[in-house]
């Protein structure tokens, strides 16, 4: 049998008019939303529920007669608004850079060629080609359609996809959804109907997350447990007989000392900073806040091709009835060494075949020949130039007359040109409408146990009319023959699913490729074990349950699954307590990247559908990859806890000389006042506690099972309020004491008032000082003691630290600032006391370490 192919005539403008209307007309780029002014979202900083609760403490002050107080907490205010609006403006423009990483992209006719732009690069009259999974960039008016389908629920809120005819327009902001089409630009950015809606809902405001709702939760409970503090204490100090004022004052300073200013500025830095990392190894957030849900992942469900293989096809192996052929090249390179073993007419009517069913093509680029368009269809063609096929001179002779597009469904498509039907698709699609020559499914199953993937190219005569459905073309075929592509696995896969196997995440394969092909790559990568299983989706039982429990295993591979499948595999996992990853890059993958806790979409080789659903986008379509953003995930988790127990230790010590004075009814002076405590929280702890916020991931934050916890929970309290805190505490009541003794006081002795008080106030202000930094270098770990952790890992904190302590010195020793807080430098016992406060605290932090580390051998 002979066959022929096509290619699209020379079409579109030419680099030169393109260049010029560029010029004329501006980018194809949507009008900028509109901000909230600068300084509406400053103002938006200083009136949040936390920085109220201080407006209101500030304002008491002044009533009270207390205007030193009032005008310190108003400091508080506006520093801490100021340092979260430069965190703000700081992960939004982090954001827009990691947006660069991924620019929409067109596929043009340029001089008569078709290439990849960028899509702001679209201009009024350029043909742009349209295939399934694309995104639509611009106004166009379709000139050529083949069961074109486009979903325009962006602009209409259909969800059923529209099958616009040739000469119809296609709107900017929709998607091809299902087969091929060409079209005209007609408008292109502000001009475009999708320019006019952006304007009408630039207001809206997306959902809040997971973590937002968790960090509003510990907002309200901090700022619930600071003012029910502050009232209970207030109320006992006027049982003491404390005037109203300074009872006051006391309540203020217990409201203060619990409130964990920070906290908001603190997370946005550790989230742009996740997200950063996440980008400087290959992989784009969409969202900052699901930088922590990729910490909780219990489950991945992989795709095979791109992501445990490198997804650089190249045709190794041919069958045809009559002899085989082996292809030895390099890359898409069109040169190749070919051995064949029978007539060589047949084998280039097979690659005329399969490359006329095909849209991707290899073209050369500053010397070296790259790949347009997927990688399979690519490989295609490289393989009909190494067989002396030329796709452009067989365009013109013979061109399509239907095209039938590729069905995820179908897993086939054909091409009507002339009086000939083309036929490629998988083998188990296409063998049940031809006659099968002996051998082939014996051929067939050989070359996918060797790992291969095998296409199967089948072709028909026309005797009557051009069909006008694929089930009409696609039937009476003869099979031409079987194409083998080699997908080797990449380097990193075995080591990437050992990392999940440590972290207690299981991986399931989910692939649409043969079994035989998918198993001998999950036996390649060390995902498939001896005792594990293949299934197939037909085999899929129909009952949820059933399918959960089935797949609740970690190995499993799952081939020919439909996107139905997916959707179904992730709900059924999801019912079982997962927190699911799921891979995709298809138009259809869509919805299981939406059902899963976080979607994963193709950079490479993903449709424009895909990633829009996504959460994560992996710019290299690796999976090593996706453990590396789950290792960077628990990090940014662990690191908003690191936070929380780094200030709710210094509460502890804040508070207890509250406390002791409220339990001696008064008469054991405060050794801290409520301007130290403002000092404490705005002066000497943000710079660690945002240090904490950015600690890298630990070498082991993958050996451990994942936990979905609160912030706040029965761990971090008992190492806050049970361990750091209380002995933190008492090193700075210790220092106190020890100072006043060196000062000349004796117990039983009335208190000294004047310097002598001054000075021992500064002993314990310093003790607590010196207790945070000890406690920032302990709270890098909850498990390691602070000598076994790289201290060049986090060089912040080393700089923090070192402002901490400068900053402790001008509160001690310049003189305003001392006034002011109602201290004076400790005498040289004072400080040796304080000083003490280090090594108390490092000590307490190793024993606890060191008595968890013994916890499960006691009880297990």
């Amino acid at each position: 049998m002979s066959v022929t192919g096509s290619a699209p005539a020379r079409l579109g403008l030419t680099s030169e008019q393109a260049t010029a209307r560029l010029h004329a007309e501006g980018p194809n780029r949507l009008p900028a939303p509109r901000r909230m002014p600068a300084w509406r979202r400053l103002l938006a900083e200083m009136v949040h529920f936390f920085a109220l609760l201080f407006w209101v403490a500030g304002g008491l002050a002044f009533i009270a007669g207390m205007p030193q107080l009032g005008v310190a907490v108003f400091v508080v205010i506006v520093l801490n608004g100021l340092f979260a609006f430069a965190q703000e403006q700081r992960a939004e423009h982090a954001s827009e850079r990691l947006g660069e990483l991924l620019p929409r992209r067109a596929t043009v006719v340029r001089d008569g060629v078709g290439r990849q732009i960028p899509a702001e690069e679209l201009v009024i009259g350029d043909v742009v080609l349209l295939a399934e999974g694309d995104r639509i960039s611009a106004d166009l008016r379709l000139d050529v359609t083949h069961a074109l389908a486009v979903d325009t629920s962006a602009l209409t809120g259909e969800s059923v996809p529209e099958h616009p005819a040739v000469g119809e327009e296609v709107h900017a902001g929709c998607f091809v959804v299902e087969g091929e089409g060409r079209a005209t630009v007609e408008a292109t950015g502000r001009h475009t109907r999708l320019a006019g809606i952006a304007r009408l809902t630039q207001a809206q405001r997306p959902a809040p997350t997971p973590l937002r709702k968790e960090l509003d939760r510990v907002s309200r409970l901090i700022a619930a447990v600071a003012v029910a503090v502050g009232a209970v204490f207030f109320g006992v100090a006027l049982l003491l007989g404390t005037p109203p004022s300074a009872g006051f004052l006391f309540a203020v300073g217990v409201t203060v000392a619990v409130v964990p200013e920070g906290l908001l500025p603190t997370v946005t830095l550790s989230l742009a900073m996740g997200a950063q990392r996440m980008a400087g190894r290959h992989a784009l957030v969409r969202n900052l806040e699901a930088v922590e849900t990729l910490g909780s992942t219990t489950f991945i469900c992989t795709d095979k091709t791109g992501t445990l293989t490198r997804n650089e096809m190249s045709v190794v192996e041919v069958w045809m009835p009559d002899g085989t052929a082996t292809i030895d090249g390099n890359g898409y390179e069109p040169t190749a060494t070919v051995h064949c073993t029978g007539g060589e007419a047949a084998l280039r009517d097979l690659a005329r075949v399969a490359v006329r069913c095909s849209s991707g093509r290899v073209t050369e680029k500053d010397g070296r020949w790259v790949a347009h368009g997927d990688p399979m269809e690519a490989a295609l063609d490289a393989f009909a130039r190494r067989v002396g096929v030329s796709a452009d001179e067989d365009a013109h002779r013979n061109p399509d007359v239907a095209r039938f597009p590729f069905d995820t469904r179908r897993r086939r498509m054909s091409v009507v040109a002339g009086n000939m039907v083309f036929v490629k698709g998988a083998p188990d699609a296409v063998f049940p409408r031809c006659t099968v020559p002996p051998g082939s499914t014996d051929t067939l199953r050989a070359l996918a146990r060797r790992g291969l993937r095998v296409l199967a190219v089948a072709a028909r005569e026309l005797t009557g009319e051009t069909p006008e459905s694929d089930a009409d073309a696609e039937r009476d075929l003869t099979l031409l023959g079987l194409i083998a592509l080699e997908d080797p696995p990449r380097q990193g896969a075995a080591a990437a699913l050992a990392a999940c196997r440590r972290a207690g995440i299981r991986v399931a394969m989910v692939t649409g490729d043969h079994p035989d092909t998918a198993r001998a790559i999950a036996v390649e990568v060390g995902l498939l074990g001896p005792d594990q299983f293949v299934a197939t989706g037909h085999d899929l039982p129909s009952d949820d349950a059933e399918l959960g429990a089935l797949l609740d295993n970690d190995g499993v591979v799952v081939a020919r699954v439909t996107p139905e499948d997916k959707l179904r595999i992730a709900q059924a996992l999801r019912h079982r307590g997962h927190v699911v990853a799921m891979t995709g890059d298809g138009v259809n993958d869509a919805p299981a990247l939406r059902e899963a806790a976080i979607g994963v979409a193709m950079g490479r080789s993903g449709t424009d559908v895909a990633r829009e659903a996504a959460d994560l986008v992996l710019l290299d379509d690796d999976f090593g990859t996706i453990v590396a953003a789950v290792e960077q995930g628990r990090a940014t988790f662990a690191n908003l806890r690191r936070f929380l127990t780094y200030h709710l230790t210094d509460n502890v010590a804040e508070l207890a000389p509250f406390v002791v004075w409220a339990l001696s009814a008064g008469t054991f002076p405060l050794a801290i006042g409520v301007l130290q405590v403002l000092a404490l929280d705005i002066g000497t702890d943000v710079l660690p506690a945002l240090a904490l916020g950015a600690e890298p991931a630990g070498a082991h934050v993958l050996d451990r099972r994942p936990t979905r916890r609160h912030l706040l929970d029965r761990t971090l309290f008992a190492r806050a309020f049970g361990v750091l805190g209380p002995v933190e505490a008492a090193a700075e009541l210790v220092a106190f004491v020890v100072a006043m003794l060196a000062l000349g006081w004796r117990p039983g002795a009335p208190f000294p008032h004047g310097s002598a008080l001054l000075a021992a106030s500064g002993a314990a202000f310093t003790a607590v000082v010196f207790g945070q930094a000890a406690n920032a270098f302990a709270c890098r770990s909850t498990i390691r003691p602070v000598w076994a952790v790289r201290r060049r890992a986090n060089r912040l904190l080393l700089v923090a630290v070192a402002v901490e302590i400068a900053m402790l010195v001008a509160f001690l020793y310049l003189p305003p600032l001392a006034r002011l807080l109602g201290q004076t430098g400790p005498s040289w016992i004072g400080f040796l006391a304080a000083l003490l406060a280090i090594p108390a605290v490092l000590g307490a932090d190793t024993l606890q370490k060191g008595f968890r580390r013994l916890r499960p051998a006691r009880t297990g």
